[in-house]
């Protein structure tokens, strides 16, 4: 099995998974903070290396980072409302924090065994990191009341180690507090993080929740269609029958007039119907264009349109042709893209109607939203209709480039 090329892969994520990617590994550097402590006081102090709860310090800092990373990653899962089992880690990361906090506290220098109190920035500090880093995954795998309990409950149960430092109740009382304010900072970080991604997840729901709602609106478009040329035509039809059939019953001569007019109604209504879905029969170019742009720039995509000047001449089963191109080619760029820019250009080359869409955002690796769809090959099956042609040119890295041409004579 071959190794993913992460360039590859990066360029395979959409995103909202590019942003997950980031903040995620933003989290999990909190979850670092004890460590780089701990080798800055054994780097400061040469004795401090050979003593207990340096040693200690170090493997507890070790077990912590990897608990705390597993916190971060199910807690986040969690708030992402995704299946995890995230209070079993979160429980495990905040024993192990209070553990190692006591631990830290109880085997450090005590500050009545050397002269002045620098003996506490040993311990106090450190012992507070432990928390902060356990601490930040409660913030996100937690309703805010219920994290700060927890956070609360971690610092009252660390008290006792801090005054059996032989740091004085002020001292320890201000570490408690210092260290509650430092925790409502990282809590607030790590919580807004956790935010910032659902909200990226919702609206690349709702981006897609659009695109289904485009396509929806096309079918109920159809259907409205569908229904004025049918719904008159059956009515007509049902009655005329019933009246046949009176007639018929009577032996009255006008039975069989009524069932030829039956039959000319019924052949109308497959003609009008063949009409509805060989071009929506009210497939407007300009109206199209209109719809396309505000549908577009409601998904915040910067959509240029350039019909020209002879659009308005051109032939009535071209302009209809030619609107279904823009109505499906614009779902295709919803559903199918992350577009920020898309052009449609229209131009006349020689005898033929040329329409160009030009789209951004694409993915190296094609979304799993984009399935196999059959909007490529609708396209070509209704230009086919009417002598057209559709081309996928390049359009380089990132780029989607279609050409819709159409006769002008014989369409």
């Amino acid at each position: 099995m071959g190794v993913t090329n992460p360039v590859r892969a990066w360029k395979g994520y959409s995103k909202p998974q590019r942003s997950e990617l980031y903040l995620r590994w933003s989290l999990y550097l909190m979850a670092l903070a004890p460590l780089p402590l701990t080798l800055l006081i054994n780097s400061a102090d040469p004795d401090a290396g050979t003593h207990p709860a340096a040693r200690v310090a170090l493997v507890l800092g070790l077990a912590q980072t990897l608990v705390t990373l597993r916190a971060y990653r199910t807690s986040l899962d969690h708030y992402l409302k995704r299946p995890t089992d995230h209070l079993r880690w979160l429980a495990l990361n905040g024993g192990l924090a209070v553990a190692g906090s006591w631990a830290v506290l109880l085997l450090g220098p005590k500050v009545g065994s050397a002269p002045g109190a620098e003996q506490v920035v040993f311990t106090l500090p450190l012992a507070s990191t432990v928390l902060f880093s356990a601490f930040g995954p409660a913030s996100v795998g937690l309703p805010p009341r219920r994290a700060a309990l927890a956070g609360a409950a971690g610092l009252l149960a660390v008290l006792p180690a801090m005054l059996l430092t032989g740091a004085g109740v002020a001292t320890s009382i201000g570490a408690v507090v210092g260290s509650a304010l430092v925790m409502v900072f990282i809590g607030c970080s790590c919580r807004s993080f956790a935010w910032l991604q659902s909200v990226v997840w919702e609206l690349d729901t709702a981006r897609e929740a659009q695109a289904r709602l485009a396509v929806a609106e096309e079918r109920l478009r159809f259907s409205r269609d569908l229904h004025d040329v049918m719904g008159r035509n059956l009515t007509t039809i049902a009655l005329k029958s019933e009246l046949a059939v009176q007639l018929a019953r009577r032996g009255r001569p006008e039975a069989a007039d009524q069932m030829a007019e039956v039959q000319r109604i019924a052949q109308e209504s497959q003609r009008e119907v063949r009409d509805v879905v060989r071009g929506y029969r009210t497939a407007d170019l300009h109206a199209e264009a209109i719809g396309a742009r505000a549908v577009l720039r409601s998904a915040d995509v910067v959509c240029e349109i350039d019909l020209g000047e002879d659009a308005d001449r051109l032939p009535a089963p071209v302009q209809s042709v030619l609107g279904w191109v823009i109505r499906e080619a614009t779902t295709n760029v919803l559903r199918h893209s992350e577009a920020g820019n898309c052009s449609i250009r229209l131009r006349r080359e020689d005898d033929r109607a040329v329409l160009e869409l030009e789209n951004d955002g694409v993915p190296a690796v094609p979304l799993p939203s984009q399935g196999s769809g059959t909007g490529l090959r609708g396209l070509r099956e209704r230009l086919a209709a009417h002598h057209g042609e559709l081309a996928l040119p390049d359009a380089g890295p990132g780029s989607f480039r279609l050409l819709a041409s159409v006769p002008l004579q014989g369409s």
